[in-house]
C-alpha cells in the first residue's frame, strides 16, 4: 500500500476506534445495491449530466457552451458534485464523467464519527448534515478524494453526489442519467449492470478492455466504467486494490480490548503480587 493510501486507512482507523469499531467490522449489506454504468466508449463530452445534477440540488450551474472547461483536468468540488474531463489517449479523445463512487463498504462511512456519513440499504452514500460535527475524517478516508467541505460558507456542509437518492426514493433516475443523450449512463442493480457491461464486451471485444472498471475496486462501488483505453489512461486510479478500506482496520480493533482491558489487568496483578511479597 502507498504511503498515500495507508494515511487513509488510518484516518479510518482512527475514527472507527473513536466512535465504533463495531461498524468497521461489519459485512457488506447483503441487500442487492442500485448503481450506474458508465460506458465511456458513448460518452460525447456534451456535459447534460453536469448541467442536470447542479439543477436538481441547487448547485452552480455551468454555462457548458462557452466555459470551455474541457481544456483542463478537473475535479469534483463544492459546487459541482459531477464533472466531466476530456482525456487524449492512445486511441483518440475521450470523455469521462466523474463522481462519487458510492463503494459498497465506504471508508467515509466507516471513518465516520457520528454515522452522519451513511451507506442507506439501497446503495447510495450520502451525507446526513443533522448528525455531522464536522470532523472531516470521511474526507481524509476517501479513496477517490470526494467528499469537499465549504470551506467558505458561514454554516458549512459536506458536499458530494448521493446518487440523488430523494428521486430513487420517488422511484426516478437519477438526474444524470435521466439527461445523457447517448445512454452512456445506465442505472440499475449491480447485478444487472455487470451483466450488461460483460455482453458488451463479449459482443465488441475489440472495442473494451476486458475489465470492468468498479466490479472489485476497494471492494467494489456503485458506479462501473468500461473503457476502450486502460483506465490509467482517463484517469481512474487503478493502485487501489481489491480490498475494501474498512477491512484494513480489522485487525487492529480487534486487537484494541486486548490492549486497553488486558494490559491494566496484567499490570493490576503485577502490583498485587509485588505488594505481598513486600508484606511478607
Amino acid at each position: 500500500m502507498k504511503r498515500r493510501d495507508f494515511l487513509k486507512a488510518a484516518g479510518v482507523a482512527g475514527a472507527a476506534l473513536a466512535g465504533g469499531p463495531a461498524e468497521a467490522e461489519q459485512p457488506a449489506d447483503p441487500i442487492e445495491f442500485a448503481g450506474v454504468l458508465v460506458d465511456t466508449t458513448r460518452c460525447i463530452g456534451c456535459r447534460s449530466c453536469e448541467k442536470a445534477c447542479s439543477e436538481e440540488h441547487d448547485l452552480f450551474v455551468p454555462d457548458i457552451a462557452n466555459d470551455n472547461a474541457l481544456a483542463a483536468e478537473r475535479q469534483t468540488s463544492e459546487t459541482q458534485w459531477t464533472i466531466v474531463n476530456r482525456y487524449e489517449t492512445s486511441k483518440g479523445e475521450v470523455f469521462v464523467k466523474k463522481q462519487c463512487f458510492h463503494c459498497w463498504q465506504p471508508a467515509c462511512a466507516a471513518a465516520c464519527l457520528t454515522n452522519a456519513m451513511y451507506k442507506t440499504t439501497n446503495g447510495p452514500v450520502i451525507w446526513r448534515p443533522s448528525k455531522c460535527m464536522g470532523c472531516r475524517f470521511c474526507m481524509v478516508s476517501c479513496p477517490f478524494d470526494i467528499p469537499k467541505f465549504e470551506y467558505h460558507e458561514w454554516n458549512p456542509k459536506i458536499q458530494k453526489c448521493n446518487m440523488c437518492f430523494e428521486r430513487l426514493q420517488e422511484g426516478k433516475r437519477p438526474a444524470c442519467v435521466q439527461s445523457c443523450p447517448t445512454d452512456a449512463l445506465m442505472f440499475g442493480m449491480k447485478r444487472d449492470l455487470m451483466e450488461i457491461a460483460r455482453v458488451r464486451i463479449y459482443n465488441h471485444p475489440e472495442r473494451y478492455v476486458h475489465k470492468i472498471y468498479g466490479e472489485h475496486e476497494v471492494g467494489g462501488t456503485g458506479w462501473l466504467y468500461l473503457s476502450a483505453v486502460p483506465f490509467e489512461e482517463i484517469g481512474l486510479r487503478t493502485d487501489l486494490g481489491t480490498t475494501p478500506y474498512p477491512e484494513y482496520t480489522r485487525d487492529f480493533l480487534y486487537g484494541v480490548p486486548l490492549v486497553l482491558f488486558g494490559l491494566p489487568a496484567l499490570l493490576l496483578g503485577l502490583n498485587l503480587l509485588s505488594g505481598d511479597d513486600d508484606e511478607a
